[in-house]
């Protein structure tokens, strides 16, 4: 059923929360079901105007919209760019019913994931480009809460990283809570993962980074030490937020390096410290 004869073919009302071509978008907030269902159908979930906005502006191409009535008029102008793709209208029972919690923000998307480059395209990539000689690259390790990494990413665009790097078993950038922490930013900034992990951090190595892992060990020195050094091509890693960086990468970064805690606090939120060495680095 159409919304009113006045509106695009596309704009289609559903008031069952069970019809078909609602499927994208059930039961958001249960991480494995939507794995398996983002990762078959190539799909993933944007919530709230201003993040719809910047995945397509960045290039991200829709599978559909679901929306509750009041944001048809704000969102207006993104959904004629796309006049093919079908808009689900709905009222905000129906899309509680359909994702399975409360859609406070009212606006729904699903778009194609695009193909991720590889680290080596990355690379080349900025090269071509005319980099300039200065740049910082975010090492992202077994980070498993969404939140955490859509904050990392939030702080790495905020504080001008140029790429992020995830290890095999890292979080999906792209799963909904992940982007909607980073209030887009996930759909900016370019990132890869590093599929032979960890040794294949050393392209980076053989690109001119040095690689700091952030660290609590012994042989650690300080951030403000790293900051002294001023090491033009500079990759700072994080490790998960309970045990840090495993031996293994620990292993293969250039310098371990700590921020200094004050008051009892023997560390930082990851997602924390990442905002402090981007801001420390920059």
């Amino acid at each position: 059923m159409r919304v009113d004869s006045n509106v695009p073919s596309s704009w289609i009302a559903v008031d069952d929360p069970n019809d078909v071509r609602l499927a994208d978008y059930v039961r958001l907030r249960e991480t494995s079901l939507r794995r398996h269902l983002e990762s078959e159908h190539g799909l993933f979930i944007a919530e709230g105007e201003k993040v719809i906005r910047r995945a397509v502006e960045s290039g991200f191409r829709p599978r559909s919209f679901l929306l509750a009535e009041r944001w048809l008029a704000g969102l207006t102008d993104v959904l004629r760019r796309w006049p093919d793709v079908p808009v689900y209208v709905v009222s905000e029972e129906v899309a509680e019913e359909v994702t399975g919690f409360h859609v406070h923000r009212g606006a729904l998307a699903s778009l194609h994931r695009e193909i991720r480059p590889t680290v080596g395209e990355l690379l080349a990539n900025r090269e071509q480009l005319g980099a300039p000689s200065r740049s910082r690259v975010a090492v992202l390790e077994d980070l498993v809460d969404h939140a955490n990494v859509g904050a990392a990413f939030r702080n790495a665009a905020a504080l001008g990283v140029d790429f992020v790097l995830l290890s095999p078993r890292c979080a999906d950038p792209l799963y909904r809570r992940a982007v909607k922490v980073s209030m887009g930013a996930v759909l900016q900034i370019p990132w890869a993962r590093v599929k032979n992990w960890p040794v294949g951090l050393a392209e980076l190595r053989h690109h001119g980074y040095v690689i700091a892992g952030m660290t609590l060990a012994e042989d650690s020195i300080t951030l403000d030490e790293l900051v002294a050094r001023d090491h033009p091509m500079l990759a700072l890693a994080f490790g998960t937020e309970g045990h840090g960086l495993t031996a293994r990468t620990a292993a293969v970064v250039d310098v371990r390096v700590r921020i200094p805690m004050a008051g009892g606090i023997d560390s930082l939120n990851v997602a924390a410290s990442s905002a402090v060495a981007f801001y420390a680095t920059r």
